[in-house]
Protein backbone atom coordinates (compact mmCIF):
# COMPACT_ATOMS: atom_id res chain seq x y z
CA UNK A 1 0.00 0.00 0.00
CA UNK A 2 1.37 3.20 -0.93
CA UNK A 3 1.35 5.77 1.59
CA UNK A 4 0.56 9.47 2.31
CA UNK A 5 1.98 12.00 -0.19
CA UNK A 6 1.09 15.10 2.27
CA UNK A 7 -1.60 17.56 2.85
CA UNK A 8 -4.47 17.89 0.60
CA UNK A 9 -6.85 20.16 1.43
CA UNK A 10 -8.26 21.80 5.29
CA UNK A 11 -11.79 22.50 5.48
CA UNK A 12 -13.11 25.11 8.17
CA UNK A 13 -16.42 26.87 9.31
CA UNK A 14 -16.83 30.88 8.69
CA UNK A 15 -19.54 33.06 10.10
CA UNK A 16 -19.86 34.33 6.33
CA UNK A 17 -19.24 33.56 2.41
CA UNK A 18 -19.23 36.93 1.45
CA UNK A 19 -16.42 37.68 3.76
CA UNK A 20 -14.67 35.17 3.68
CA UNK A 21 -14.11 35.67 -0.13
CA UNK A 22 -13.07 39.26 0.51
CA UNK A 23 -10.43 38.05 3.23
CA UNK A 24 -8.69 35.32 1.13
CA UNK A 25 -8.74 36.50 -1.66
CA UNK A 26 -7.76 40.65 -1.18
CA UNK A 27 -5.92 39.99 1.69
CA UNK A 28 -4.35 36.52 1.57
CA UNK A 29 -4.11 36.45 -2.23
CA UNK A 30 -5.35 33.17 -2.51
CA UNK A 31 -7.61 31.98 -5.76
CA UNK A 32 -11.00 31.07 -5.15
CA UNK A 33 -10.83 28.01 -7.62
CA UNK A 34 -14.80 26.56 -6.92
CA UNK A 35 -17.52 27.90 -5.32
CA UNK A 36 -20.17 24.82 -4.88
CA UNK A 37 -22.34 23.67 -2.18
CA UNK A 38 -21.61 21.11 0.68
CA UNK A 39 -22.10 17.79 -1.31
CA UNK A 40 -23.82 16.59 2.14
CA UNK A 41 -26.26 19.93 2.74
CA UNK A 42 -27.09 22.22 0.05
CA UNK A 43 -28.28 24.63 2.02
CA UNK A 44 -24.68 25.59 2.61
CA UNK A 45 -21.98 27.52 0.61
CA UNK A 46 -18.55 25.22 -0.12
CA UNK A 47 -15.92 27.36 -0.96
CA UNK A 48 -12.43 26.35 -2.18
CA UNK A 49 -9.19 28.63 -2.35
CA UNK A 50 -5.92 27.29 -3.36
CA UNK A 51 -2.96 28.14 -5.89
CA UNK A 52 -3.36 29.40 -9.11
CA UNK A 53 -4.40 26.31 -10.55
CA UNK A 54 -6.46 24.15 -7.81
CA UNK A 55 -3.35 22.32 -6.76
CA UNK A 56 -4.03 19.41 -4.72
CA UNK A 57 -2.07 20.03 -1.34
CA UNK A 58 -2.77 23.90 -1.56
CA UNK A 59 -6.65 24.38 -1.04
CA UNK A 60 -8.66 25.49 2.54
CA UNK A 61 -12.22 25.15 2.21
CA UNK A 62 -14.96 26.78 4.04
CA UNK A 63 -18.47 25.89 4.87
CA UNK A 64 -20.93 28.54 6.19
CA UNK A 65 -23.48 26.88 7.74
CA UNK A 66 -26.86 28.49 8.52
CA UNK A 67 -27.50 29.23 12.38
CA UNK A 68 -24.46 27.93 13.30
CA UNK A 69 -22.66 29.23 16.78
CA UNK A 70 -18.84 30.59 17.51
CA UNK A 71 -16.35 27.79 18.40
CA UNK A 72 -16.06 26.50 22.01
CA UNK A 73 -12.54 26.24 22.67
CA UNK A 74 -10.86 23.20 24.00
CA UNK A 75 -8.76 20.25 23.61
CA UNK A 76 -8.80 17.56 20.90
CA UNK A 77 -9.45 19.75 18.08
CA UNK A 78 -7.70 20.69 14.79
CA UNK A 79 -6.43 23.81 15.47
CA UNK A 80 -4.38 25.95 13.23
CA UNK A 81 -3.88 25.74 9.04
CA UNK A 82 -0.67 27.11 8.65
CA UNK A 83 0.13 28.53 4.49
CA UNK A 84 3.26 28.11 2.72
CA UNK A 85 5.40 31.45 1.30
CA UNK A 86 8.52 31.39 -0.53
CA UNK A 87 10.93 32.77 1.85
CA UNK A 88 11.56 34.55 4.93
CA UNK A 89 11.35 37.70 3.10
CA UNK A 90 7.83 36.77 2.36
CA UNK A 91 7.08 36.12 5.90
CA UNK A 92 8.11 40.07 6.41
CA UNK A 93 6.07 41.29 3.28
CA UNK A 94 3.19 40.11 4.93
CA UNK A 95 3.83 41.30 8.25
CA UNK A 96 3.52 44.79 6.63
CA UNK A 97 0.47 43.38 4.53
CA UNK A 98 -1.12 42.75 7.90
CA UNK A 99 -0.64 45.71 9.60
CA UNK A 100 -1.90 47.57 6.78
CA UNK A 101 -4.95 45.71 6.69
CA UNK A 102 -5.51 45.58 10.20
CA UNK A 103 -5.01 41.60 10.68
CA UNK A 104 -4.20 40.19 14.18
CA UNK A 105 -1.04 38.42 14.00
CA UNK A 106 1.40 37.95 16.78
CA UNK A 107 4.36 38.66 14.97
CA UNK A 108 7.34 36.85 13.50
CA UNK A 109 8.77 33.87 15.02
CA UNK A 110 10.60 30.74 14.82
CA UNK A 111 8.76 27.07 14.58
CA UNK A 112 11.42 24.16 14.06
CA UNK A 113 14.22 26.23 12.49
CA UNK A 114 11.82 28.39 10.17
CA UNK A 115 10.41 31.76 10.42
CA UNK A 116 6.38 31.89 10.83
CA UNK A 117 3.86 34.43 11.41
CA UNK A 118 0.63 33.44 13.47
CA UNK A 119 -2.59 35.31 12.63
CA UNK A 120 -6.52 35.16 12.83
CA UNK A 121 -9.35 36.29 10.89
CA UNK A 122 -12.82 38.24 11.93
CA UNK A 123 -14.23 34.26 13.39
CA UNK A 124 -10.61 33.77 15.65
CA UNK A 125 -9.89 31.35 12.94
CA UNK A 126 -6.25 30.35 13.56
CA UNK A 127 -3.81 30.20 10.96
CA UNK A 128 0.13 30.31 10.87
CA UNK A 129 2.34 31.65 7.58
CA UNK A 130 5.47 29.49 7.07
CA UNK A 131 8.95 30.14 4.96
CA UNK A 132 9.84 28.02 2.68
CA UNK A 133 13.30 29.43 2.88
CA UNK A 134 15.07 26.26 4.73
CA UNK A 135 11.88 23.98 3.78
CA UNK A 136 12.80 20.56 1.98
CA UNK A 137 10.66 18.03 0.53
CA UNK A 138 7.22 17.95 -1.18
CA UNK A 139 7.04 20.34 -3.77
CA UNK A 140 4.71 23.79 -3.32
CA UNK A 141 2.07 24.68 -6.05
CA UNK A 142 1.43 28.26 -8.03
CA UNK A 143 1.39 32.16 -6.83
CA UNK A 144 -1.88 33.48 -8.26
CA UNK A 145 -0.69 35.02 -11.21
CA UNK A 146 -3.47 37.46 -11.43
CA UNK A 147 -4.20 38.21 -7.61
CA UNK A 148 -2.97 41.01 -5.46
CA UNK A 149 0.25 39.45 -4.05
CA UNK A 150 3.83 39.85 -5.72
CA UNK A 151 4.93 36.32 -7.06
CA UNK A 152 8.20 36.06 -5.21
CA UNK A 153 5.88 36.25 -1.49
CA UNK A 154 2.47 34.88 -2.42
CA UNK A 155 1.22 31.98 -1.01
CA UNK A 156 1.72 28.55 -2.59
CA UNK A 157 0.15 25.82 -0.69
CA UNK A 158 -0.19 24.39 2.75
CA UNK A 159 2.09 24.06 5.75
CA UNK A 160 2.09 22.28 8.58
CA UNK A 161 -1.83 21.72 10.43
CA UNK A 162 -1.58 22.01 14.13
CA UNK A 163 -3.72 19.76 16.49
CA UNK A 164 -4.81 19.96 20.05
CA UNK A 165 -4.44 16.96 21.94
CA UNK A 166 -4.56 15.85 25.65
CA UNK A 167 -3.65 11.95 24.86
CA UNK A 168 -0.19 12.80 22.57
CA UNK A 169 0.48 9.05 23.11
CA UNK A 170 -3.00 8.00 21.64
CA UNK A 171 -2.71 10.68 18.30
CA UNK A 172 1.18 9.48 18.25
CA UNK A 173 0.18 5.71 17.73
CA UNK A 174 -2.48 6.80 15.17
CA UNK A 175 -0.38 9.03 13.32
CA UNK A 176 2.85 6.15 13.36
CA UNK A 177 0.90 3.13 13.82
CA UNK A 178 -2.30 3.67 11.67
CA UNK A 179 -1.01 6.64 8.96
CA UNK A 180 2.49 5.32 8.62
CA UNK A 181 3.97 9.11 9.70
CA UNK A 182 7.45 9.48 11.38
CA UNK A 183 8.23 12.03 14.10
CA UNK A 184 10.80 14.38 13.01
CA UNK A 185 11.32 16.89 16.08
CA UNK A 186 10.10 18.41 19.15
CA UNK A 187 10.06 21.86 20.54
CA UNK A 188 8.32 22.49 24.01
CA UNK A 189 4.65 21.12 23.68
CA UNK A 190 5.11 20.63 20.12
CA UNK A 191 5.77 17.59 18.35
CA UNK A 192 6.25 17.49 14.23
CA UNK A 193 5.37 14.55 12.25
CA UNK A 194 6.11 14.02 8.61
CA UNK A 195 4.51 12.02 5.66
CA UNK A 196 5.55 11.23 1.95
CA UNK A 197 8.99 12.90 1.03
CA UNK A 198 8.32 15.29 3.98
CA UNK A 199 8.55 19.41 4.67
CA UNK A 200 6.13 21.94 4.92
CA UNK A 201 3.74 20.36 2.68
CA UNK A 202 3.62 16.71 4.62
CA UNK A 203 3.25 17.31 8.07
CA UNK A 204 1.14 17.76 10.85
CA UNK A 205 1.84 19.36 14.76
CA UNK A 206 0.52 18.19 17.56
CA UNK A 207 0.52 20.08 20.32
CA UNK A 208 -0.05 19.13 23.90
CA UNK A 209 -3.18 20.29 25.62
CA UNK A 210 -4.60 18.84 28.69
CA UNK A 211 -7.65 20.73 29.16
CA UNK A 212 -10.76 18.95 30.89
CA UNK A 213 -13.49 19.61 27.98
CA UNK A 214 -13.54 19.12 24.24
CA UNK A 215 -13.47 21.53 21.78
CA UNK A 216 -17.17 22.14 20.32
CA UNK A 217 -16.93 23.16 16.46
CA UNK A 218 -18.40 26.51 15.23
CA UNK A 219 -17.84 29.06 12.98
CA UNK A 220 -14.23 29.97 13.23
CA UNK A 221 -12.99 25.80 13.98
CA UNK A 222 -11.51 23.34 11.34
CA UNK A 223 -14.30 20.89 10.13
CA UNK A 224 -11.95 18.08 9.16
CA UNK A 225 -7.99 17.65 7.37
CA UNK A 226 -7.71 15.97 4.48
CA UNK A 227 -4.41 13.87 3.26
CA UNK A 228 -3.11 13.35 -0.62
CA UNK A 229 -3.63 9.78 -2.47
CA UNK A 230 -2.24 9.61 -5.65
CA UNK A 231 -5.90 8.09 -7.09
CA UNK A 232 -8.52 6.27 -6.64
CA UNK A 233 -6.66 2.69 -6.79
CA UNK A 234 -4.33 3.39 -3.81
CA UNK A 235 -7.68 4.79 -1.98
CA UNK A 236 -9.08 2.04 -2.24
CA UNK A 237 -5.84 0.00 -0.50
CA UNK A 238 -6.42 2.51 2.00
CA UNK A 239 -10.30 1.91 2.68
CA UNK A 240 -9.46 -1.80 2.67
CA UNK A 241 -6.74 -1.50 5.16
CA UNK A 242 -8.94 0.66 7.24
CA UNK A 243 -11.50 -2.37 7.04
CA UNK A 244 -8.83 -5.05 7.66
CA UNK A 245 -8.09 -2.96 11.59
CA UNK A 246 -12.28 -2.51 12.12
CA UNK A 247 -11.58 1.35 11.88
CA UNK A 248 -15.37 2.30 11.65
CA UNK A 249 -15.10 4.64 8.51
CA UNK A 250 -17.41 6.36 5.41
CA UNK A 251 -16.11 4.09 2.52
CA UNK A 252 -15.69 5.55 -0.88
CA UNK A 253 -16.74 8.94 -1.16
CA UNK A 254 -17.14 9.91 -5.04
CA UNK A 255 -16.87 14.15 -4.23
CA UNK A 256 -16.62 14.62 -8.47
CA UNK A 257 -13.31 17.21 -7.68
CA UNK A 258 -11.79 14.14 -6.03
CA UNK A 259 -12.55 10.92 -4.59
CA UNK A 260 -12.53 10.24 -0.58
CA UNK A 261 -12.46 8.45 2.38
CA UNK A 262 -13.57 9.31 5.94
CA UNK A 263 -12.22 8.13 9.26
CA UNK A 264 -12.08 8.77 12.79
CA UNK A 265 -8.60 7.41 14.51
CA UNK A 266 -9.17 10.07 17.31
CA UNK A 267 -11.95 11.10 19.31
CA UNK A 268 -13.34 14.63 18.17
CA UNK A 269 -11.12 15.05 14.99
CA UNK A 270 -12.04 13.75 11.03
CA UNK A 271 -9.51 12.60 9.01
CA UNK A 272 -10.04 12.46 5.27
CA UNK A 273 -7.99 10.86 2.76
CA UNK A 274 -8.69 12.38 -0.80
CA UNK A 275 -7.23 11.82 -4.57
CA UNK A 276 -4.62 13.90 -6.04
CA UNK A 277 -6.95 14.02 -9.25
CA UNK A 278 -9.00 15.02 -11.14
CA UNK A 279 -9.14 18.29 -9.91
CA UNK A 280 -11.19 21.60 -9.90
CA UNK A 281 -10.91 22.74 -13.85
CA UNK A 282 -13.61 20.85 -15.63
CA UNK A 283 -16.81 21.00 -17.96
CA UNK A 284 -17.75 23.91 -15.89
CA UNK A 285 -15.25 26.09 -15.50
CA UNK A 286 -12.05 26.09 -17.67
CA UNK A 287 -8.79 27.60 -15.80
CA UNK A 288 -9.71 31.49 -16.99
CA UNK A 289 -12.99 31.42 -15.12
CA UNK A 290 -12.30 29.27 -11.77
CA UNK A 291 -14.24 30.03 -8.97
CA UNK A 292 -16.59 33.22 -10.64
CA UNK A 293 -19.84 30.95 -11.29
CA UNK A 294 -21.86 28.41 -8.83
CA UNK A 295 -20.32 25.18 -9.90
CA UNK A 296 -22.23 21.70 -9.14
CA UNK A 297 -20.96 17.89 -9.86
CA UNK A 298 -22.87 16.26 -11.95
CA UNK A 299 -25.50 14.45 -9.61
CA UNK A 300 -26.14 18.30 -8.47
CA UNK A 301 -26.80 19.64 -11.66
CA UNK A 302 -30.77 18.78 -12.62
CA UNK A 303 -31.33 20.59 -8.95
CA UNK A 304 -29.94 23.66 -10.21
CA UNK A 305 -32.86 26.17 -9.98
CA UNK A 306 -33.42 24.68 -6.95
CA UNK A 307 -30.03 25.54 -5.09
CA UNK A 308 -29.70 28.90 -6.77
CA UNK A 309 -32.63 29.60 -4.43
CA UNK A 310 -31.64 28.25 -1.12
CA UNK A 311 -27.66 30.10 -1.46
CA UNK A 312 -27.75 33.72 -1.92
CA UNK A 313 -25.81 34.59 -4.65
CA UNK A 314 -22.27 35.96 -4.43
CA UNK A 315 -20.22 38.12 -6.84
CA UNK A 316 -16.73 36.32 -7.28
CA UNK A 317 -16.25 37.01 -10.31
CA UNK A 318 -12.35 38.86 -11.25
CA UNK A 319 -11.31 37.63 -14.68
CA UNK A 320 -13.19 41.44 -15.76
CA UNK A 321 -10.60 43.06 -13.14
CA UNK A 322 -7.67 44.15 -12.96
CA UNK A 323 -6.14 43.45 -9.73
CA UNK A 324 -2.87 44.77 -9.38
CA UNK A 325 -0.09 43.71 -7.39
CA UNK A 326 0.57 45.34 -3.87
CA UNK A 327 4.14 46.03 -3.10
CA UNK A 328 4.90 47.37 0.20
Amino acid sequence: MEKLLGLHHVTAITSSAEKIYEFFTYVLGLRLVKKTVNQDDINTYHLFFADDKGSAGTDMTFFDFKGIGKKTEGTNQISRTSFRVPSDEAIEYYLKRFEKYNVNNNGIAEMFGKKVLMFKDFDDQLYMLISDENNQGVPSGTPWQKGPIPNEFAITGLGPTFMKVNDVAQMTFALEKIMFMRKTKEQGDYHLFEMGDGGNGASVILEKDESKYNSIQGFGSVHHLAFRVKDESVLRDWINYMKELKIPNSGFVDRFYFKSLYVRLYQNILFEFATDGPGFIDDEEDYEILGETLALPPRFRDKRQQIEKLVRHIDTKRSDKNIKKEYL
